[in-house]
């Protein structure tokens, strides 16, 4: 989506001036926890307001700091009273599936898909951005496709994850170059099934994320178009924290502390990159520095960055992020992926940034 040139503008430059002035390094450990591919519905059991019974994690291999303290085993220490459970999923479709029906307590799921989940009315809010996508997402073409420029689409096969951020970024990259989708064939495949398709030469390009991202340049690919190049025109996209909502209103001192986990992930990127890059790398199914190169790709924020007025804002003043959520749906709606698009008031009343500091 091309954002207002008066309100990009500024948001773009601000995120990216942000990000900037962070040194990316981050935390250490070993994984554990079962890994399934969808959550089986089920009430969470709720013994204290302190201390829940169980905390299911909606999660996707992604670099960054949550992926990180599940490798460290870091929510398992914070949380040794509780039944951890983590649970994988290849996009964020099916993360916006798990929450409606009650089968994860947290969730990551890019702002694009977030921003039509709250439209949707699906009972999570915000707690934290995970992320700011840079060039971890990118749009890579076979090299024998013929495919120098956006324009060279044009009667090609392109893969994306339907409602995913890489969906929102390839369709507006189309718009802003003037492109109608139907001019090309866009196919519906999650990050698997789309690095299967690539091997067997079925497609000729596909916009996703890492590691699929790794492996398909490394299979004849080059990279056209990164999420970075697009933040620069305003068409900003974030990976998000969401928790549902029933939890975060019973269990808050739990995702305050959930958050504190986070943010010691993200220092021990910034402290130590090539321990947390080692840790990170099973996870990851890349080697130490394909891990850190990656890693790298992103902004990691802390809590207390997050609280700026340029991302989640603080309770007493809200933050611009809400604006890139309520932008997001709105040029769903006008894709026609989502009927309508709540007002900017809904978007912000589903920021919780209140986690993002100490209880007073």
């Amino acid at each position: 989506m091309i954002l207002k040139p008066e309100i990009s503008f500024n948001k773009a430059v601000g995120l990216l001036a942000l990000c900037l002035t962070l040194t990316v390094s981050a935390c250490a450990g070993s994984s554990s926890s079962p890994t399934n591919q969808a959550a089986t519905p089920q009430a969470a059991e709720q013994p204290s307001a302190a201390d829940p019974k169980a905390i299911r994690v909606g999660f996707q291999v992604i670099p960054n700091a949550e992926l990180l303290a599940k490798a460290m085993g870091a929510v398992e220490k914070e949380f040794p009273n509780s039944k951890v459970t983590w649970i994988q999923f290849d996009s964020g479709r099916d993360v916006n599936t798990a929450m409606a029906s009650g089968g994860i307590d947290f969730g990551l799921i890019g702002s694009t898909g977030t921003s039509t989940g709250i439209a949707r009315g699906l009972p999570y809010q915000v707690y934290f951005i995970h992320d700011v996508i840079g060039d971890n997402e990118a749009l890579v073409v076979r090299k024998d496709a013929g495919i120098q420029s956006l324009k060279d689409v044009k009667g090609k096969k392109i893969a994306v994850p339907f409602g995913s951020t890489t969906h929102f970024s390839l369709l507006s990259a189309l718009k802003a170059e003037g492109l109608d989708a139907s001019a090309l064939t866009i196919l519906d495949m999650q990050p698997p099934d789309m690095l299967a398709a690539w091997q067997r030469k079925d497609i000729d390009g596909g916009f996703v994320w890492q590691p699929s991202l790794t492996k398909m340049t490394s299979d004849g690919g080059t990279v056209l178009l990164t999420a970075k190049k697009l933040s620069e025109q305003g068409i900003v996209t974030a990976d998000v924290g969401i928790v549902r909502k029933e939890f975060a209103d019973q269990y808050p001192e739990a995702v305050r502390r959930y958050v504190t986990v986070l943010d010691e992930a993200v220092q021990f990127y910034r402290d130590k990159p090539e321990d947390a890059a080692a840790t990170l790398a099973p996870q990851l199914g890349l080697s130490k520095q394909e891990s850190l190169a990656v890693m790298n790709e992103l902004v990691w924020l802390n809590a207390s960055e997050q609280a700026d007025g340029k991302f989640l804002g603080t309770p007493n003043s809200a933050g611009a992020f809400a604006q890139v959520l309520k932008e997001s749906a709105d040029f769903m709606v006008a894709q026609k992926a989502i009927p309508s698009a709540p007002d900017l008031a809904t978007y912000q009343q589903a920021i919780r940034n209140e986690f993002l500091q100490p209880e007073k």
